[in-house]
């Protein structure tokens, strides 16, 4: 029986043959939690449900990334109230500092290839980087596979993206997923999974930045297959594999080869265009990092085209590495010291301002041209601030003019 990746993992899952369309019982190997989220499902475990406990400590993690550290009172309190409930329960924890979900969960092996891992976070599909059937489920959902280690869903059908060719200059993975949302747009693949193809080459950042971002066309997971640097690092089961004879929704094919650098608009992911359509506009914040942009390879690109430079007067640059080990690595060379000698405020590791509550909440005249993933009305703070989304290095030309720039035409200093 032929199938796609996703049919495979859920097969492998089920016990049985599956095929779109089909709704199955699956115990997911991996359910993880974050701070803003883990309270309410506390609450409806244990008051709505009646469950006292998690069935399967083993099966959870619980990450404390998206307000790390805490900002407040309030916020401190429930985060203690996460750590209690960790140790109560046995339940593995990364506390504040130690990284956005995604990029720890990959970093520790947690999430493996053919895995089904699914987060009480709608980017949990960036665990398709590493060939897992990752998926973002609501609170209630999150709260019953505690109270019963199991979750139900439909067998989603699959659109297979084929790229060619390879990037040019000043253009990357984010320009990818970006023109991805500009030709299939939000609703694009809606409850389906994304499998990405042609991609062998690529290494395992730049598959996080794609899998990542297959939420924002409404895909239910993004899967790029374990094949490469993937395949050498993580063990894949001899069950997974790509079947030449799959069925796929549609294939929808990328060149690389002729591919400009993206930006996304205000205040839709699928407004995208060329940039030399916005270039010229005047920014008041440039910020990296998120789970799609925020790893050492990210940092370096940056710090290697300011290497010598100022960013330019009344732009502020925040930089929010990934994970610690992230910014170990860029501590270990010049990355950082680059970055803070070219003017860019660092923040601790986690989501940083990406969702707006801390480190670099935007006010409403600001207009931010952002590494992440989601630009709708108020994501980073006010709803009268804008946010226009691109890649690392057209956000280093960008911090460097305080105008979208395009960083083919400034360059890399000498």
């Amino acid at each position: 029986m032929s199938q796609t990746l996703s049919e495979q993992i859920l097969s492998h899952a089920a016990g049985r043959p599956v095929r779109p369309g089909d709704l199955v019982i699956v115990r997911p190997d991996v359910v993880m939690g974050h701070d803003s989220l883990t309270p309410s499902m506390i609450e409806i475990m244990r008051d709505q449900l009646g469950v006292p406990h998690v069935l399967d400590p083993d099966q959870l993690v619980l990450v404390i990334d998206h307000v790390a550290p805490a900002t407040s009172v309030a916020t401190a309190n429930t985060q203690n109230t996460i750590r209690a409930f960790a140790q109560e329960e046995g339940i593995r924890l990364f506390d504040a500092g130690r990284g956005i979900a995604h990029q720890v969960l990959v970093e520790e092996g947690i999430a493996q290839p053919g895995k089904i891992v699914v987060g009480s976070d709608s980017h949990s599909c960036g665990y398709g980087s590493v060939g897992a059937f990752g998926s973002g489920f609501g609170s209630t959902d999150i709260a019953l596979v505690w109270a019963t280690g199991q979750i139900w869903l439909r067998v989603p059908e699959t659109l297979r993206v084929l790229v060619t060719g390879r990037f040019r200059p000043g253009v990357d993975v984010k320009d990818l997923a970006l023109k991805l949302c500009r030709d299939l747009t939000i609703e694009g693949a809606t409850y389906e999974t994304i499998e990405y193809h042609g991609l062998d080459w690529l290494p395992l950042p730049g598959r996080q930045t794609l899998a990542s971002m297959a939420v924002e066309l409404g895909a239910k997971a993004g899967i790029v297959p374990p094949t490469g640097v993937v395949a050498e690092q993580f063990t894949v089961p001899d069950w997974l594999y790509v079947d030449p004879d799959a069925q796929y929704s549609r294939t929808v094919t990328v060149d690389l080869d002729t591919l400009e650098p993206q930006v996304a608009k205000p205040n839709s992911v699928d407004a995208v265009v060329d940039l030399s359509e916005v270039q010229g506009t005047e920014v008041s914040v440039v910020f990296l990092g998120t789970c799609t942009n925020g790893r050492y390879q990210d940092l370096r690109a940056v710090a290697d085209f300011l290497r010598g430079r100022r960013i330019a007067p009344g732009v502020r640059m925040m930089v929010t590495p990934a994970s610690a080990q992230e910014m170990e690595k860029a501590a270990a060379d010049d990355t950082l010291a680059t970055l803070l000698q070219a003017g860019a405020v660092l923040g601790s590791a986690g989501c940083g301002p990406c969702m707006g509550r801390h480190q670099g909440t935007l006010g409403d005249a600001d207009v931010c041209l952002s590494t992440g993933n989601r630009n709708f009305r108020g994501r980073m703070g006010s709803p009268k601030s804008q946010i226009y989304l691109a890649s690392p290095l057209v956000a280093a030309a960008t911090a460097l003019t305080g105008r979208i720039s395009d960083p083919r035409e400034l360059g890399s200093p000498a």
